[in-house]
């Protein structure tokens, strides 16, 4: 896993992150756009984590602390880069981040459907909390 190299994403990895996403993450979001990547980027610069293999990206995770809690969203790995230590390494540094800012637990947003996922985050250490339900509301048309 040494060739594997963890950064912060810039704005001009934005098109790379979109294109990223279609092809290895389940399910959209109606900040996947190049704006609502930018806003991120600009209002937490080390939130959008990605890991890089060979030049190419293999992997991200976003991880936005509010200064309450730490959240983990987008955590995707390319089909060619599963079970290879990506998703590990990004959550290890995802972690680290959290420690740091003085965050005390990570959350994170899993597709119900998604057991690929759910395999993922219960071996990362995270458990599903059944008493909590997403509850969402659009503020765009």
């Amino acid at each position: 896993m040494s060739d594997l190299h963890i950064r912060s994403a810039t704005p001009s990895d934005a098109d790379t992150v979109l294109a990223f996403w279609r092809e290895a993450a389940e399910g959209t979001s109606i900040s996947d756009d190049r704006d609502g990547v930018a806003r991120l980027i600009t209002r937490d610069p080390e939130s959008l984590l990605l890991a890089e293999r060979d030049g190419a990206l293999a992997g991200t995770v976003i991880a936005g602390f509010d200064g309450w809690r730490c959240h983990l969203y987008r955590l995707a790995v390319h089909p060619a880069h599963r079970r290879r230590g990506v998703a590990t390494a990004l959550l290890a540094a995802a972690e680290e981040r959290f420690a740091a800012l003085g965050g005390r637990r990570g959350d994170a947003m899993v597709l119900d459907e998604n057991a690929l996922a759910h395999q993922a985050w219960s071996a990362a250490g995270y458990a599903r909390e059944p008493q909590w339900s997403r509850w969402v509301k659009p503020l765009t048309p």
